[in-house]
């Protein structure tokens, strides 16, 4: 009997150990992280804005240039573009904050869709500001060694990135349309150096490592087009959930 009972208390811890991990899997597959990547004017705010609508699957993160703009009065991205040299360090560093919140933001929906990363902070826009001599040495350094510690100590889940890949020459004409105040001084030379930073990181993946699978899309079509490519691609960027 003694023997019997064992064998039903081992059943069932082993059923419940099952039951504990399929609830696991189940929580990972149906909680995704997607984050949207390119250049400057690549297009990012109308892919955010396509995928608002499926809002029972999706909630949508807007990199936080708001906070940029207002840090206790100051306008840090506009210090950026006036005194790159000056300014570039606490910019940056402020900016891997700002992100790093946006990640361990708690995820109400199924789909947490995010305007670029702490990834992409790094590998691209610290990493340009230092081929470029604006971020010395030892800023650099600081800058690398805390993004390791983040990677490290917490979790910055990302299932997908969607690259939406443009010409220099076409974001540059969409920055002069737009015309926004903080983007004045920026050059189509500006634009190809960050081209190449994400086309290494995320197309040839010869210095960085990405988190996860990499989507790329041409974003160089106007927005009807635009608006068609997301629609077939819809269910790849959403893994297939249904909007309710």
């Amino acid at each position: 009997m003694l023997i019997k009972g064992l064998e039903v208390v081992n059943g069932f811890l082993k059923a419940h150990q099952i039951f504990i991990r399929a609830l696991h899997i189940s929580s990972i597959r149906h909680s995704f992280t997607v984050c949207v990547e390119g250049n400057i004017a690549s297009g990012k705010t109308n892919f955010l804005e396509y995928f608002k609508k499926f809002s029972s699957l999706v909630e949508v993160h807007e990199e936080p240039v708001k906070k940029w703009q207002n840090l206790h009065g100051h306008n840090v991205l506009a210090k950026l573009y006036e005194d790159p040299k000056r300014w570039a360090m606490p910019f940056q560093t402020y900016v891997q904050q700002t992100l790093l919140e946006m990640h361990l933001k708690k995820q109400k929906c199924p789909i947490k869709l995010a305007e670029r990363s702490i990834y992409s902070a790094k590998c691209c826009f610290v990493e340009n500001l230092y081929r470029n001599n604006i971020l010395a040495d030892i800023d650099y350094i600081v800058l690398s060694e805390w993004f390791d510690w983040i990677m490290k100590n917490e979790n910055i889940k990302v299932d997908l990135m969607v690259y939406l890949r443009t010409r220099p020459e076409v974001v540059y004409q969409r920055l002069k349309i737009r015309n926004r105040a903080e983007e004045q001084r920026v050059t189509l030379e500006h634009l190809q150096a960050l081209h190449d930073c994400h086309e290494e990181w995320l197309i040839k993946k010869s210095k960085f490592p990405t988190p996860c699978h990499v989507l790329v899309l041409d974003a160089n079509n106007n927005l009807p087009k635009m608006l068609k490519i997301y629609e077939e691609k819809k269910s790849e960027i959403l893994f297939g959930l249904k909007d309710e």
